[in-house]
């Protein structure tokens, strides 16, 4: 029962329009804030100092007078102007007016309420200015001092709009430019996440379509990105999905051909014994032989189909140091009697020094396959030569035979499960085509590598090679 699907709660397009239009905001944001307040800034300092320079220039020819009077103060503002401002006041030092530059001079004679004059009549030059949106309010005030005391205030005022028409035009073509943006941004961002995520579902759909087991299905690569990437990778997958399901198909069917065959000729000897009321004892001991000699063979493809399912599923196994010429001479002691019933002769060379890491019944196995191999298809009055060598940081096994030698064009599948080069002439020998195999899967398990070539002028060479595992003691001498 296959388990429900995960909903989709966030598109991968969605979040990306999402992270992108966050991002878009905080920029457009960026953009018509920091220019703006950039210039606001820039004007606010040039008036501080033009405000605060002409304040100057008064309270220096205002302190000239000794005392300050309305009609001393009319005197010398007459002569340096007012200026562009909207407003000039000038003050003796207990706050009132005495110079008023706006018409009929409205605060001549009043108490002055500037709060700006309030603070220049303590001693300190003082500016102000703040921006309406429409324009730059601004004013500054400065003490009149005349031998070290105050005795009197300037105060000036003004009302920009020009620069806050510069200040509103900057704003408004950044909004504009911030939609352009803004609108362009997006537009880009919802077609790059369609393309993105239309790749994506067909990284879906060709999932979904191998996991019902059509592994043909290839998904198209485009681009130069992680998606073409992942595309890639997920077609690699499949094919190895594709070879996986095929040697599993072809594995299953040759073992299912293999178990069947002497399945099939115990059900016909055992017939023929039942059927057969007057059969003889020799006939029926034959019979019965034949039979036992179908079920070891069959005993045999069993145990060997076992061995290769515990290897296929990569259980961990314990691996010592293990002396190879010790488990290569205990294997030729028990293959001689093979070997003399076949007339064939063995001749070994081990080395003393070839120690590897494995387990002394994988490194049987090795050995006596390659050698019962060796021995099996030889030719009568032929030879097995085996021979353990040290190469380096390598142990090297070599099985060497004189028989019937491997064709050219079945080199490359001798590695294969149940390929045999003569079928019919292994089946006579009692192989299931599993031997060679199992060899090869072993060795590597054990980190080691293994090659077959033709041994001149007859036969075949079996090269096993492992790396040598040094003892704790010879590794400090060392």
């Amino acid at each position: 029962m296959s388990k429900g699907k995960t909903k989709i709660k966030y598109s991968v397009q969605t979040t990306l329009i999402f992270i992108f239009s966050a991002f878009l905001a905080v920029n457009i944001g960026m953009m018509n804030i920091y220019p703006t307040t950039s210039a606001r800034d820039i004007v606010f300092m040039a008036k501080q100092d033009s405000m605060l320079g002409q304040a100057t220039v008064m309270t220096a020819s205002l302190s000239a007078l000794e005392k300050l009077s309305p009609e001393g103060v009319e005197q010398v503002m007459a002569l340096i102007g007012a200026g562009d401002y909207a407003r000039v006041v000038v003050s003796d030092r207990d706050g009132i007016v005495l110079y008023d530059s706006r018409p009929y001079g409205g605060l001549v004679g009043r108490q002055q309420t500037f709060d700006v004059l309030s603070r220049a009549l303590e001693g300190q030059a003082v500016f102000s200015s703040r921006y309406t949106g429409s324009t730059f309010e601004s004013c500054a005030a400065a003490p009149v001092i005349s031998y070290g005391a105050t005795i009197g205030g300037v105060y000036l005022s003004e009302e920009d709009s020009t620069q806050a028409a510069l200040i509103n035009s900057i704003q408004t073509r950044m909004r504009s430019i911030s939609c352009v943006v803004g609108a362009v941004g997006l537009a880009v961002v919802i077609i790059f996440s369609k393309a993105l995520t239309r790749r994506l579902r067909e990284l879906v759909k060709g999932m979904r379509i191998v996991r019902e087991g059509n592994y043909d299905y290839r998904i198209p690569t485009r681009g130069g990105d992680e998606v073409r990437e992942l595309s890639e990778e997920f077609n690699d997958m499949t094919g190895r999905l594709q070879s996986t399901e095929e040697l599993r198909r072809r594995f299953v069917s040759d073992a299912s051909h293999e178990l069947r065959t002497p399945l099939a000729s115990i059900r016909l000897l055992s017939d023929s014994v039942v059927q057969n009321q007057n059969m003889d004892e020799n006939t029926m001991r034959e019979f019965v032989t034949d039979i036992g000699s179908e079920a070891e063979r069959l005993q045999r493809l069993t145990e060997k189909l076992l061995h290769l399912t515990r290897m296929d599923s990569v259980v961990a196994v314990e691996r010592v140091m293990v002396n190879m010429k010790q488990v290569a001479q205990r294997t030729i002691h028990l293959l001689d009697p093979l070997a003399k019933e076949r007339e064939v002769s063995i001749r070994a060379d081990f080395a003393e020094d070839c120690v590897i890491r494995t387990t002394e019944d994988e490194l049987y196995q090795i050995i006596f396959n390659l050698a019962e191999n060796a021995i099996k298809y030889n030719r009568r009055g032929g030879e097995v030569s085996l021979r353990l060598r040290r190469e380096g940081e390598e142990a090297v096994l070599t099985v060497e035979d004189t028989g019937i030698g491997i064709p050219a064009a079945d080199a490359p599948y001798i590695f294969d499960r149940f390929y045999r080069v003569d079928k019919a002439r292994s089946r006579a020998h009692g192989g299931s085509g599993l031997g060679l195999s199992i060899v090869r899967d072993t060795v590597i398990a054990n980190g080691g590598r293994i090659a077959m070539e033709a041994r001149e002028p007859v036969g075949t060479r079996f090269t096993v090679r492992f790396p040598i595992c040094v003892a704790p003691e010879q590794g400090e001498e060392a």
